[in-house]
């Protein structure tokens, strides 16, 4: 069973529930955002997490915000502006997963299209049911995504970083959808996953999931990779995406562009997938992604664990960008762009 990350209780007037993904794999826990600032807490500390995931989140959070507004008996104009507000609050809870802002900005285009007298009820039943939209859509997308990478997944082992099955999305997953559904297929392989430091996605979440749907998994640190692709029980790798630009450099989670240069250096191939909302070709190259630097703590002290002497300081990047030419392939909804290229990229969206 594919575990699900986030849902919606009730109509409009109801609350989104989320999994925090923090407690993984050691205790299942629900939380209630019944306000915005209590999602955007769970967004920054990646209680939820995923581009396609926040995403859904941020759509959902301005059906909340526009809550708020009703419990506080807002009049329309002080209602519209509170969600516009809140909105811009959501949209910039993380910086480097475009969906996020993708989602928001999509949901507020019913808001735009209503008249100015509407009430906080009116709004919050237009971003209601765009939200719903959004977030079915994902799980289309994401079961879209696994079929057509498994045409392409190469017999052999399969390596990925970090969490991208239904912890990180709407649906099934990206990468690992594609991982999923060759599975299901009845392809039997190897199925590695690094522990992607410092955070540790890699073996709380991948692991629990593949675990959680019978396949198993082998868990790796990161710093192995090298040695694992040496020894040729890695036919491929993929691994997932939060945002991807005009050229087709992709920004993921940070050890993905050191995982392509070794997967490169052994004649692996490299495959990334995401649905379409995950590009911004509004950027030309990978260096004008903004890259989220996170807290020190989740260095020195992963999980709580001291691994590092107080005075030590830490650099701790959340992402970083891998070059178009070290990616075989990106899977996205409407199928494989391969090579990658601009020209390629506008084609296979186009559609």
């Amino acid at each position: 069973m594919t575990p699900v990350s986030l849902r919606w209780q009730g109509d409009a007037s109801g609350h989104l529930e989320i999994l925090d993904q923090t407690l993984l794999p050691g205790r299942l826990e629900w939380i209630a955002c019944r306000d915005v600032p209590t999602l955007i807490e769970a967004i920054k500390s990646l209680r939820v997490r995923g581009a396609p995931a926040i995403g859904i989140a941020g759509g959902y959070g301005l059906v909340v915000a526009a809550g708020e507004a009703v419990a506080a008996g807002m009049p329309p104009a002080h209602a519209r502006a509170h969600v516009l507000a809140r909105a811009e609050q959501l949209a910039t809870a993380r910086p480097t997963a475009v969906n996020l802002r993708w989602a928001v900005e999509r949901c507020l285009r019913p808001v735009a299209q209503l008249p100015d007298t509407s009430s906080a009820v009116t709004l919050a039943a237009a971003l209601f049911a765009e939200a719903r939209e959004v977030h079915d859509e994902d799980r289309r997308l994401c079961a879209a995504i696994g079929r057509h990478g498994a045409t392409v997944l190469p017999e052999g082992g399969v390596l990925t970083h970090c969490n991208t099955g239904g912890l990180a999305t709407g649906g099934a997953g990206t990468a690992l959808a594609v991982i999923t559904t060759a599975w299901d297929d009845g392809r039997r392989f190897e199925v590695f996953a690094d522990e992607t430091r410092p955070l540790f996605q890699g073996s709380r979440l991948t692991a629990w999931e593949l675990v959680q749907r019978g396949i198993p998994v082998t868990v790796l640190c990161d710093s192995a990779a090298a040695h694992l692709l040496k020894t040729g029980r890695v036919a491929a790798c993929i691994v997932g995406a939060d945002r991807i630009t005009a050229n087709g450099d992709t920004a993921n989670k940070i050890g993905t562009y050191g995982l392509a240069i070794l997967a490169a250096a052994h004649g692996v191939p490299f495959y990334v997938a995401a649905p379409s909302s995950t590009f911004d070709l509004s950027l030309a190259t990978g260096d004008e992604i903004p890259i989220e630097e996170r807290a020190a703590a989740e260095v020195t002290r992963p999980l709580g664990v001291i691994a590092a002497p107080e005075a030590a300081l830490a650099f701790n990047p959340a992402f970083d960008v891998t070059p178009a030419r070290l990616i075989r392939g990106i899977v996205t909804e409407h199928g494989v762009i391969e090579p990658v290229t601009p020209e390629r990229i506008r084609d296979i969206l186009g559609r």
